[in-house]
């Protein structure tokens, strides 16, 4: 009698093993990205002018680009309304440093400082159109430049294409 206690204590000492790893196996999820598959290059690390992956493939997906210590969210405004979403990593001291850096902004110099035309590869000319590249600051009108805007870790900035 005493050997099938044994017995049946060990198979339910088992069982109870078996179970807590299978949970534990289950409950644990991996962080690290999943291996490339061939001609894949989405999971590289980026260098610093190069877009980071991004874990979810829909609009709504924030770009990582740049290498830093400061950090600001960053968001371009189409003439259509479309958004695409960055969080900007860099050194710079000011906004429009860390994105002409990283080839985000191009404009033209002027005695009043830089007159952005195009913001992500796209343009805005008022001359043709009447459109331009409006600079905001967490959400208002910015009151200086993109060039003398000093960057505020944390901060949010973002071009829309405004008509004058």
């Amino acid at each position: 009698m005493k050997q099938i206690r044994t017995s049946l204590l060990s198979l339910t000492l088992c069982i109870l093993l078996i179970a807590a790893s299978a949970t534990a196996v289950t409950s644990c999820q991996s962080t690290t990205p999943e291996t490339p598959q061939s001609g894949d290059q989405s999971t590289q690390t980026p260098t610093q002018n190069e877009e980071a992956a991004t874990p979810d493939e829909d609009d709504d997906a924030i770009v990582i680009k740049g290498v830093g210590d400061k950090s600001f969210s960053f968001t371009v405004v189409d003439g259509e309304g479309n958004e695409t979403l960055y969080t900007i990593k860099t050194d710079k001291t000011t906004v429009g440093d860390a994105l002409l850096e990283l080839g985000l902004i191009e404009g033209d110099e002027s005695e009043y400082g830089l007159y952005v035309k195009k913001v992500d590869g796209i343009s805005a000319d008022f001359e043709a159109n009447g459109t331009y590249w409006a600079f905001y600051v967490d959400g208002e009108y910015a009151l200086s430049g993109v060039d003398t805007t000093e960057i505020t870790d944390g901060a949010s900035y973002a071009f829309k294409v405004e008509r004058g």
